[in-house]
């Protein structure tokens, strides 16, 4: 289970940076600063790529025949990362947004 738990808190920490870096792109486009939200959102696609590849060598891990308990604290890490997956995509749309409008 600590290994478990390990591959869990990977995906909640990587996920958690991605939302955060989400956000300061957009703080930084609604500031004019449009070179700095495109690296944050840059950043943000590389901390959630890498929860994303830690999520799939799990899953093909099960598919490859080891059991996994899911737990609250693997929902949890799946809700965190799905949920950082969608503010990166509307921190794109904002970014692109303030742009347009400066």
């Amino acid at each position: 289970m600590e290994n478990q738990e390990q591959i869990i808190f990977q995906i909640i920490l990587h996920g958690g940076n991605g939302r955060s870096l989400a956000m300061e792109a957009i703080a930084a486009a609604k500031q004019g600063d449009f070179s700095e939200a495109r690296e944050k959102l840059q950043e943000c696609a590389d901390a959630l790529n890498e929860a994303h590849h830690i999520q799939t060598s799990h899953i093909q891990a099960e598919i490859g025949g080891e059991r996994t308990e899911v737990s609250l604290l693997m929902v949890h890490a799946q809700d965190h990362l799905m949920n950082a997956m969608t503010m990166k995509d509307l921190a794109t749309e904002f970014v692109d947004l303030y742009e347009k409008i400066k």
